[in-house]
């Protein structure tokens, strides 16, 4: 009997585990079992490994083979264990020396031919192979894009599983990566292109300063969809580790570009609103895939027509934004993804929506209905809420230059600034991720200023969790500001935020 051994990685969410391959081969007549948990896709990898290698020129043996992917009770999905099989199979059979296996992370799904192709997720598994002490993987040559993101791992390509049978040998090289060339990021729209709604503009300035959550109400066409869209261009570009992280989700989403691999600016991800429950949280069969509130991961997530997406799909987005993460169960076990994002609402004031009020047909109970579709908990979770009007005379802007995003994003990344150097010891990079005991004991306002505060909270305006918003954003306001703390005009402007949405 002979037996060797390989290695992969299997993704539970973006951590991935080391799944250590072995190939034991005798003992009985031709035959191949799998053991480990695999999933039905990995299941059928017994035959496509098995053609890929008879077709490159590969011996199979004409014994029983029986193959250990360990941990045993780790569910198993997908085809990237191909390559770790057969590199398992064929140092078994010493039809290759099993040197080079060692300390060697294999990727890669095999087709019937030998070609080896592309599979998701090779930058976190790479990530979690690093971690892990390995120092070397072999992956797809279209891979290898992504592959390179990867530090302190040396990484090699293979286009078929005959190159890679060769470089076993010792008698051919791995791919290598090609160097990486900076690419400018997708240009964003300008805030200037937005004419009028000075209170919408101050309110996105205000989020991106702070990270907050911001609705915006209004008819159709008065700029709702142009404002969230220049968000990104107002916040600052993600560091290395955010762009690690985004770009790990991405990599597993199979959603990351060839040419600019690197997610270094802040995600924009919109949604139609019929979009399902697991497309936007996450799910699908055996272990659940990211959706898009995790693609917007350090982003913006935007949901335009809200109150059209109906009560299950925004009622799942409570505790995720509480959280900054999501968990899902499935069958075949649990996974976390992360989802930290700021999120913007846009909405009509009536199903109608005329361009003014006046002209509104719905009835009282219609209009409550339809806004009624944005539960309370939802709403206060939403930092910031601003009414946008329609514009009155197009003449009278023409004549203005409005801000363009250059300048504001300036004064956004110095309130960032205040905000990170004074969370810094605490870990905390925007004032919308203080936890509010902070807000309350460390960090506490004299009583003179939050008097309003308390008052709104006695006749019940507002509830203890908007409280701690309503501190979040005064903070901002005051990093805005270029002030120490926050004063009592900025908490009163913190209480307005949340009480202009009609």
């Amino acid at each position: 009997m002979a037996l060797a051994k390989a290695w992969s990685v299997a993704l539970l969410g973006v951590d991935g585990k080391m799944i250590e391959i072995e190939a034991d081969i005798g003992g009985g007549s031709p035959k191949v079992t799998m053991v480990g948990l695999p999933d039905a896709g990995l299941k059928e990898a017994k035959d496509r490994v098995r053609s890929a290698v008879r077709n490159s020129r590969q011996t199979w043996p004409d014994e029983r083979v029986i193959l250990g992917l360990s941990p045993a009770n780790l569910p198993k999905v997908g085809s990237g264990y191909d390559l770790g099989i057969a590199a398992a199979v064929l140092a078994a059979t010493g039809s290759v020396p099993a040197t080079k296996l060692l300390h060697t992370v294999l990727l890669g799904e095999l087709a019937l031919d030998g070609r080896v192709r592309a599979v998701r997720g090779v930058l976190p598994g790479l990530l979690a192979a690093r971690n892990a002490g390995y120092r070397r993987a072999v992956v797809p040559t279209e891979s290898l894009f992504e592959a390179a993101l990867v530090d302190g791992v040396e990484v090699g390509g293979v286009a078929r599983l005959s190159d890679f049978v060769d470089w076993l040998k010792g008698e051919g090289e791995l791919a290598r990566p090609e160097p990486s060339v900076v690419q400018e990021p997708a240009k964003i729209p300008d805030l200037a292109d937005v004419v009028g709604q000075p209170e919408a503009r101050w309110a996105l300035e205000v989020a991106a300063a702070g990270g907050h959550h911001l609705l915006m109400t209004g008819p159709p066409g008065v700029g709702k969809t142009m404002l969230a869209k220049r968000l990104p261009g107002l916040l600052p570009r993600l560091t290395a580790e955010e762009s690690l992280q985004v770009t790990a989700v991405h990599s597993i989403d199979g959603s990351l570009s060839r040419s600019a691999p690197l997610v270094t600016v802040p995600p924009f991800v919109a949604p139609h609103h019929s979009i399902s429950v697991p497309a936007l949280i996450g799910g699908g069969s055996g272990l659940a895939v990211p959706g898009a509130i995790s693609r917007a991961h350090r982003g913006i997530l935007f949901l335009d027509e809200v109150c059209e997406f109906g009560p299950e799909r925004l009622e799942s987005l409570r505790t995720v934004l509480e959280e900054g993460e999501v968990r899902i169960a499935r069958v075949k076990g649990a996974v976390c993804y992360p989802a930290r994002f700021q999120l913007v609402l846009a909405t009509n004031p009536c199903p109608c929506a005329p361009t003014k009020d006046a002209d509104c047909t719905c009835s009282a109970a219609a209009r409550r209905r339809y806004l009624g579709r944005l539960s309370g908990p939802l709403l206060d979770r939403v930092d910031l809420r601003v009414r946008l009007r329609p514009l009155s005379a197009l003449s009278a802007h023409l004549s203005e230059v409005p801000e363009a995003s250059a300048a504001v994003r300036e004064r956004v990344l110095e309130a960032r600034e205040r905000a990170a150097k004074r969370w810094a010891e605490h870990g905390w990079p925007t004032n919308a991720e203080v936890p509010g005991p902070a807000l309350r004991r460390e960090f506490a306002l004299p009583a003179p200023v939050t008097a309003l505060l308390d008052r709104a909270l006695e006749r019940g305006a507002i509830t203890a969790r908007g409280a701690d918003r309503c501190l979040r954003i005064a903070w901002t306001l005051a990093d805005l500001k270029g002030a120490e703390r926050p004063e009592s005009d900025e908490v009163a402007a913190a209480l307005n935020f949340r009480e202009r949405s009609s």
